[in-house]
């Protein structure tokens, strides 16, 4: 099906840092730090690598021939590719998740301006106890969370109502970038600290004594979650690739791109870690509660060269949560506009009205408001479980089920090879892998975070 009559990326280099900027996010600068840290440094990011390569890069194929094939809004992309109606469900799940995941995302997100606005005010100076009070605090108030949410969101809306190429890949061109610079600003900086090679060491020379079954399934599920596979986020974001596009070599690059920016991220969070001496293991207040300390105690005798860190570090991460906002975003509006007829400025309107109270409530549940709790978790924990335990890996599941075994091999084939010119030696490998490899270790996934293995 020709993708025609329909906005695409104006560039390969735009299509690949657009998508790549939905993978990068603080999935990379957050999530694993603080994962690689509970579960041994640099065996944890080789068990990583390997997922991402051998199975999260198959799985991103997948839903890359599914939205460039049907050039589509992600529920009905998966209509047309297979008969019967109930494959819709799988993209109709999809923009659900995505909806979900941005309101409660845009909390963390918002946490990061807050974060960003305190560091330039210089409100981030304090000892470690007063530091944990300021979290507390700052979550607590009913108003200043639930404002920078909103407020995420609004910025967001911004860039998609400009449409493909003058928003999201414009705007992509810009950030990704950007991005890169200030990780590596920051981990020259990092490790150029005394006793910074502990963190080094952490990061690049693996203890095998720390292999398990919990830091394979750790890492295999940090791999599904950091390239945003089963949110429908990437069958959206292929829809407008050309058909030149080579399907294959883009998710490679996307890959690299995505284990590139972790690593940096491990090697700017740990040597400072290390040289102060904080446990590598801090949990998810490593950015929040143990990294303003780790800046006031690595830069002690250079309070201004600390103070820039600092900023710098908490624009890093409003810049990499964007990326990622942006795409989720994406996904609800192409849905709405197309579903419902309306114009993409309307769609998009829908899309952040909804996530915006999402997002308050969330935000609110996060200690203004104690009762908004759904199975004894805040109304954000629930969402967080919900979608990257229960919905990303039914979605990421559900679609290699469909192509590997529903959708017509012609189809599947002439997409992954672009009409036979490229990758036609590994298309058998990577069917093998679409049919049985992923679908195996994601059910273990899923069964391992639902507690049953």
């Amino acid at each position: 099906m020709e993708n025609t009559g329909r906005t695409s990326f104006g560039t390969k280099l735009g299509a690949v840092l657009a998508t790549a900027g939905s993978a990068v996010g603080l999935g990379n600068v957050w999530r694993f730090p603080y994962m690689t840290g509970e579960d041994g440094g640099a065996a944890f990011i080789l068990v990583y690598i390997l997922c991402v390569l051998m199975l999260g890069i198959p799985g991103m194929v997948s839903e890359f021939i599914i939205g460039r094939h049907a050039g589509s809004n992600a529920a009905r992309a998966y209509r047309r590719l297979a008969t019967g109606k109930g494959w819709m469900a799988i993209g109709v799940m999809g923009v659900f998740t995505s909806m979900i995941i941005l309101g409660f995302y845009s909390v963390v997100a918002g946490w990061c301006l807050q974060y960003l606005y305190a560091s330039i005010a210089g409100q981030l100076s304090g000892d470690t106890g007063f530091i944990a009070n300021y979290f507390t605090e700052f979550t607590h108030n009913p108003v200043l969370p639930s404002f920078w949410a909103v407020a995420f969101i609004g910025i967001t809306h911004f860039v998609i109502v400009r449409g493909i190429r003058s928003g999201i890949e414009k705007v992509s061109n810009m950030l990704m970038p950007t991005l890169f610079v200030l990780l590596v600003v920051l981990v020259i900086a990092s490790c150029m600290l005394p006793g910074a090679g502990k963190g080094v060491d952490f990061l690049l020379h693996p203890d095998f004594s720390k292999m398990s079954r919990t830091v394979f399934l750790d890492a295999l599920g940090q791999a599904f979650f950091s390239l945003s596979l089963g949110t429908a986020c990437l069958c959206t974001y292929a829809s407008y690739f050309s058909r030149s596009t080579n399907l294959a070599k883009t998710a490679c690059q996307i890959a690299l791109i995505d284990m590139f920016v972790a690593i940096l991220a491990g090697l700017m969070i740990f040597p400072a870690a290390f040289s102060v001496g904080i446990s590598p293991d801090s949990g998810p207040a490593l950015i929040f509660i143990t990294l303003p300390n780790v800046f006031r105690e690595a830069f002690a005798s250079m309070p201004a060269v600390g103070y820039v860190i600092s900023v710098l570090f908490y624009i890093l991460l409003a810049l990499a949560a964007l990326t990622s906002t942006i795409s989720m975003h994406e996904i609800g509006t192409a849905f709405f506009h197309e579903e419902l007829h309306c114009s993409r400025g309307t769609g998009a309107a829908i899309e952040t009205v909804a996530c915006c109270v999402i997002g308050v409530l969330c935000a609110l549940s996060c200690g203004a408001y104690d009762g908004l709790t759904v199975a004894g978790r805040s109304l954000l924990d629930f969402c967080d479980f919900f979608t990257a335990q229960i919905l990303m890996p039914a979605g990421a599941f559900t679609t290699s089920l469909l192509i590997g075994w529903f959708v017509p091999q012609r189809i599947v084939r002439n997409e992954f090879t672009n009409r036979g010119t490229a990758w036609t030696g590994v298309y058998k490998v990577y069917l093998f892998v679409v049919r049985f490899v992923c679908p195996v270790c994601i059910m273990a996934v899923f069964l391992h975070q639902a507690g049953i293995i």
